[in-house]
């Protein structure tokens, strides 16, 4: 099997990552990948052949083996590694459609192609949240197949062929087993990896969507702040003609009430800018 491909879908995703993103694309390329070509993959190669039971019973063997070993735990580590590493496809396909999108339009749309937000951060939120859903999945269809995470050295099996119930035992299981830990212990590190990176990028874009409400509530404050000063410099100048008409007049009490309070409102935010 070639997995040139998926390689080159590894390292096509991590330039769109952030720094927990590519400490996970290292982990399933190096502790991964690589270890199921140069390692894993030999040692189940020949498992068929070498599950062997005391009678020789033709059929049995095969019965035997299908019963205890419905998916060979290669094959399902390969299927894992292809269904947790496809969701990056996403990030790439929505990267691919902001660039036909500008060569359509003639004209940059986005500050960078790849820079994670708006609809991109929602591509990238949803392919953390397959990634951990498949690592979960097959987490779990690996302990329900097998009886827990667990490699038996023998085992007894009375199915039809057979004619009683036989011994079989199974090659090199203290090798297996250790390298199926070994897959449960990358996969758990892959799940804490998805999720530290989906509550970093939930956290940091909250903050900023936070500053961006704070930073425009206190722009309008402002500007409301300014246009209560034109105000009452306005009321102030007519006020200032009637005073020079009918000096004995005084402003009346709603007048000074009106003009005072567009400096309260000022106070208020001149407090509110000083604390902030």
């Amino acid at each position: 099997m070639s997995w040139g491909f998926l390689r080159d879908l590894l390292s096509g995703v991590n330039k769109y990552s952030t720094g927990i993103g590519r400490i996970w694309v290292a982990v399933v390329f190096i502790f991964r990948l690589l270890v199921y070509i140069a390692v894993a993959e030999n040692i189940w190669k020949y498992e068929l052949d070498e599950f062997e039971c005391n009678v020789k019973q033709p059929g049995c063997e095969n019965v035997c083996f299908d019963h205890f070993f419905p998916v060979s735990h290669i094959r399902l580590w390969a299927l894992q590694l292809i269904m947790v590493s496809t969701p990056s496809l996403l990030v790439v396909f929505h990267v691919a459609y902001r660039e036909n999108r500008e060569k359509h339009h003639n004209r940059k749309l986005y500050r960078s192609l790849g820079e994670i937000d708006g609809g991109l951060l929602c591509t990238y939120l949803i392919s953390l949240v397959l990634k951990t859903g498949f690592e979960i999945v097959f987490l779990f269809l690996f302990y329900k197949l097998y009886n827990g995470f667990k490699v038996p050295r023998l085992v007894k099996c009375d199915i039809r062929p057979c004619p009683n119930t036989v011994d079989c035992y199974i090659s090199k299981p203290t090798e297996k087993m250790i390298f199926l830990y070994f897959l449960v212990a990358t996969s758990g590190l892959c799940i804490v990896l998805n999720l530290s990176e989906l509550s970093y990028l939930v956290f940091k874009y909250s903050i900023k969507c936070y500053l961006k409400s704070y930073v425009k509530k206190h722009q309008g404050l402002k500007r409301d702040c300014h246009k209560s000063e034109i105000v009452v410099s306005k009321r102030q100048k007519r006020a200032e003609g009637a005073h020079a008409i009918n000096r004995a007049q005084p402003p009346s009490l709603s007048a000074r009430s009106q003009s005072h309070f567009p400096f309260r409102k000022c106070l208020v935010y001149s407090v509110f800018n000083g604390m902030a």
